[in-house]
């Protein structure tokens, strides 16, 4: 099963997607995140025959929603209504700094941060 991993945030998006085993997430790309979001997150799910779709849940050091959870609740909501394809919220915390830390900043630093989301959920399957 194939999986697409996202890092949702309020300019850009990352995207991760994992192999056709669904075993390991790669960073994908970055997509800016317009009124357009949903429509190019469908067809990059097409294009890759992507099943299930992972999308970071963020949350404070208190362990409550951060502010960008609206957002990102609406963006699953829509995601779901427009793929048809089951759409999962995974814990992450602090993932672009991981990212960041590993390979440096950089143009695919939010993809990269898509794939730590998405390695936490395969790991956990």
């Amino acid at each position: 099963m194939k999986y697409l991993g996202i890092d949702y945030g309020k300019k850009r998006v990352g995207v991760a997607i994992s192999d056709e085993e669904g075993k390991f997430a790669f960073p994908h790309s970055v997509v800016a995140n317009s009124a357009n979001l949903v429509q190019n997150v469908v067809e990059i799910c097409r294009e890759n025959l992507v099943e299930e779709v992972v999308v970071g849940e963020s949350k404070d050091y208190t362990g409550s929603d951060n502010s960008i959870m609206k957002d990102i609740r609406s963006f699953v909501g829509n995601l779901k209504t427009e793929s048809g394809l089951p759409v999962h919220l995974e814990p992450e915390f602090l993932t672009t700094a991981q990212a960041e830390r590993i390979q440096g900043k950089n143009d695919m630093t939010d993809a990269s941060a898509a794939a730590i989301i998405l390695s936490s959920y395969i790991n956990k399957k």
